[in-house]
């Protein structure tokens, strides 16, 4: 079980939410479920991983190429014309081999993900199915194993030759295989040929507009009956795949090959080919798979056994009984720790003393491939593939590893330092959604508070002072959490950063979405769950970016964290509970938000303006009751025939605000403005004149109109309520245009002449904010930004508001910056609201970047 499925039933949460830890769950014995990608209606025959990619075979013909860092399908490699059966990577050369049903093994570079060789068996087709490959960077031999029984080899020489010239000619790489009586034929109560559509190829092969050089097996490269059976499986010892603590070229290079009909055999590998050396039976059905260690070898049994051999004495060692009559499709070792993966869908570690120390269910369905690979930060991922059309990858430690046996149970923060930034920030994150922490809903209120309570434990964890501000009456307001990450001391002035952002999401009704709105699900480069993107993601983006810093002793500033709960109702009490702690907040140079996302999916964006709000609420009331229209209509003065024609005063047919002087304070468009649009209308294809009504002219909103009595067509309403807005720009003054707007419309009113009495309240403002594009801050994070996404972002402003904004930088009388860190499509406030990986990584750099521009810039000046 994943640290994302440890949703508890409600009568548990609120005592599961209490507990701040950033360390792995001890009591769960599955890794860490990291992300799942879905290759839809195919399942996941082979895989291969190398820096940059994890390489994906399936039924169909193609190699899905996934980035190993967004797990987003960079691209496909196509080529077969069967079902991909077996991935070898070949680190040395950066190639990738491919085998497949159609009879030939394909070479790849792995740096241009384009065809460099097409190896076809000896005697081509005649070797049917291709199942299994193992590369010697020690011979430049490509091994595989045949559906025909023989293992065959293709060794190229140290500096390949340029492909025109391998086999003297090249030929396109979707050439149409021949047929094989056998392998190709149809059953004979069909009473047809053979051809190629009977079994291997089931789709007629496509011809590649890519050429690359066609080689031949020679009849010296093939060892015919090398089994008795179709050899499934192979492996090098020593090991030089990623996991193995092996040490390359330690002793002869060895070839083991398994077969279906149950035994192993062990190859010396020479510069001339191989030389058998051994036998073994393995009596307990097909030898499915094949791992190594050192001396020993793990060989996985169609009945669920594991025998366990030593090859320098050709004696079994031990026999692991997986789980009986379940075949063991695949097998994976990362240093002493052996991982089984067997076709019920389960999935075992077991210890050098053959121990089983974790179990868990891996796919719905069979496990047919897997294999380990190693991070950039050294850490390990364990990827395996089913045929629910699922790859996962698992988050997993060697058992010699400072954290030591069971990655489950490791401390992501502790004494020593960080272990694995990323891994801190999607796990807090997992945590930190899991927290039902809805504003807007009275029941909720002691899940805002432990939400509260958990960020200032998480951020403390990560190196912070903090602390949970809370009001007078705690049931009526959620604390505001305050916590200060402080730079490194030196004798120089650091600046000082307040950072604000909210913990408290909108409600998430389970219609719309396809996974649990308070479960974080990490999908095809996404995480999916309520607050990922508005605002817990780039919260704690924020917060691991700083701790990051505070870790490496690279924080040249004080970092100031203010947290609010109720943003989304409002920010109520925000601005009282700034004031009265201003003294303990102190001095601030910057504020830097991160509360709203780019304009475009693939366009970073910094935003430099926000309109801000007028809410207002009308009520017109009759002396009488509900009344009925068939009774009363006609003799009585009805007040939503009053409220129509207020509102339509309002504004005209071209939607122009009829206020008087509502426009007399609209800050002219400037050129650079002008030209600003343009970038964008450019990059988003949104016209610019549907910008500038977006984000820098003011506008009108009538919300709703609602009617007392019962909703049916026959009531007149006694009294009526109007929810209306205006969206305000510099340089409108926020008091000057609500009262303006409750004298004119109650001036209109009274022009109506009505018996009917009138209510105008203004009930929320927040005031509009621009950015200065000049300010030395405001080109550090624009800077930032750039160097991270190699693009100038767009500069752009928001239609929308936020309150605190504008209220803070006037309170603190500094500049304040606005990060937008997810995407135009990450569907906050809607259902399956998500966040890109790749945003999030980036914008936690983003930070960092910034952060040590600032401290920079402030160290020259005082110097």
């Amino acid at each position: 079980m994943s640290p994302a499925s440890l949703l508890t039933p409600a009568f548990f949460r609120l005592a599961r939410t209490r507990s701040a830890s950033l360390s792995r769950n001890i009591e769960s014995l599955a890794p860490d479920l990291v992300h799942s990608l879905k290759q839809e209606n195919n399942s996941v025959l082979s895989l291969s991983t190398d820096d940059n990619y994890i390489y994906s075979g399936s039924q169909s013909e193609h190699i899905s190429v996934w980035d190993i860092r967004t797990y987003s399908l960079k691209t496909q490699l196509i080529g077969h014309t069967g079902s991909v059966l077996a991935l070898e990577y070949a680190a040395d050369k950066r190639w990738l081999f491919s085998s497949s049903g159609d009879s030939t093994v394909r070479v790849w570079c792995t740096t241009t993900l384009r065809p460099l060789y097409v190896i076809n068996p000896y005697l081509e087709t005649d070797s049917g199915d291709l199942f299994s490959m193992a590369w010697s960077s020690t011979y430049k031999t490509i091994y595989f194993g045949c559906q025909n029984t023989s293992i065959q080899w293709y060794s190229f020489p140290d500096s390949a030759p340029p492909l025109s010239s391998v086999s003297g000619t090249s030929t396109p790489t979707g050439a149409a295989k021949k047929v094989h009586k056998f392998f190709d034929s149809y059953p004979r109560s069909q009473r047809k040929p053979a051809d190629i559509f009977a079994s291997n190829a089931a789709t007629p092969p496509v011809l590649d507009q890519e050429l690359c050089a066609v080689v031949d097996v020679p009849p010296s490269n093939v060892i015919d009956s090398a089994h008795y059976g179709y050899v499934y499986c192979m492996a090098l010892s020593p090991s030089i795949r990623d996991g193995s603590d092996d040490v390359p070229g330690s002793r002869e290079e060895q070839l083991v090959t398994g077969s279906g009909d149950e035994s192993i055999k062990v190859w010396r590998c020479t510069v001339d080919g191989l030389e058998l050396l051994d036998t073994v039976d393995c009596t307990h059905g097909a030898v499915l798979s094949l791992v190594t260690r050192g001396d020993v070898l793990y060989a996985g049994c169609q009945d669920g056994y594991v025998k366990v051999w030593d090859l320098q004495t050709n004696t079994l060692i031990r026999t692991i009984i997986v789980q009986e009559n379940v075949d063991i499709l695949s097998l994976s070792m990362l240093h002493t720790d052996l991982y089984t993966f067997s076709a019920n869908g389960q999935i075992q570690r077991y210890s050098e003393t053959f121990d089983c120390t974790a179990s868990w269910h891996g796919h719905n369905g069979i496990v047919l491939s897997s294999v380990v690979s190693r991070g950039q930060a050294n850490d390990f991922t364990l990827i395996t593939g089913g045929n629910d059309d699922t790859i996962r990858v698992w988050g997993v430690r060697p058992p010699d590893s400072e954290y030591g046996n069971d990655s489950h149970c490791s401390d992501v923060v502790d004494a020593s330092g960080f272990k694995a930034p990323d891994d801190i920030l999607i796990y807090a994150l997992t945590k930190f959604v899991s927290i039902r922490s809805v504003s807007s809903s009275v029941e909720l209120r002691e899940d805002c508070r432990q939400a509260a309570i958990w960020l200032s434990k998480c951020l403390h964890q990560l190196g912070a002072n903090s602390k949970p501000l809370y009001a007078g009456d705690t049931n009526q307001q959620n604390p505001i959490v305050f916590a200060t990450f402080q730079g490194t001391q030196t004798e120089k002035r650091r600046p000082r950063i307040l950072f604000y952002g909210h913990y408290d999401v909108i409600s998430a009704p389970p219609e719309g979405w396809d996974t649990d709105p308070f479960h974080l699900t990490a999908r095809n480069g996404f995480l999916y769950g309520r607050g990922v993107s508005d605002d817990k993601g780039p919260v704690l983006a924020v917060a691991c970016a700083a701790a990051e810093l505070l870790q490496q002793r690279m924080l040249g500033v004080d970092l100031i964290f203010l947290i609010e709960g109720e943003e989304e109702t409002g920010s109520v009490g925000f601005e009282e509970m700034v004031r009265k702690h201003k003294d303990l907040i102190g001095e601030v140079d910057a504020i830097l938000v991160s509360n709203s996302g780019w304009i475009a999916c693939n366009a970073p964006s910094i935003t430099y303006g926000l309109r801000g709000v007028v809410h207002c609420n009308v009520e017109i009331m009759s002396q009488c009751k509900d009344a009925h229209s068939g009774v009363d209509g006609g003799a009585v003065v009805e007040p939503m025939q009053d409220m129509i024609q207020l509102l339509a005063t309002l504004s005209d047919k071209d939607r122009k605000v009829l206020i008087p002087g509502f426009y007399d304070d609209v800050r002219p468009r400037t050129e650079q403005e002008t030209e600003a649009f343009k970038l964008i209308e450019a990059a988003t294809n949104n016209t610019a004149e549907s910008l500038a009504a977006r984000w820098r002219e003011p506008s009108l909103t009538v919300h709703n109109i609602l009617g007392s009595g019962p909703r049916n067509p026959t009531v007149i309403p006694a009294t009526v309520t109007a929810q209306v807005s205006l969206r305000i720009v510099p340089d409108q003054s926020l008091e000057t245009v609500s009262s303006t707007l409750t004298r004119y419309i109650k001036q209109s009113f009274a022009e109506l002449h009505s018996p009917n009495a009138l209510k105008v309240s203004v009930d929320h403002t927040v005031d509009w904010w621009l950015g200065n594009l000049e300010h030395p801050y405001f080109k550090a994070l624009e800077s930032a930004i750039r160097d991270e996404w190699q693009v100038n972002p767009l500069r752009v402003r928001e239609g929308g508001s936020i309150p605190c904004v504008p209220f803070l930088e006037k309170e603190f009388a500094c500049p304040a910056l606005h990060l937008p860190m997810g995407q135009s499509t990450d569907q906050a406030h809607l259902a399956n609201e998500h966040l890109s990986l790749v945003n999030l990584r980036a914008g936690k750099s983003v930070v960092k970047r910034f952060l040590l521009a600032v401290a920079d810039a402030e160290s020259a000046t005082a110097s």
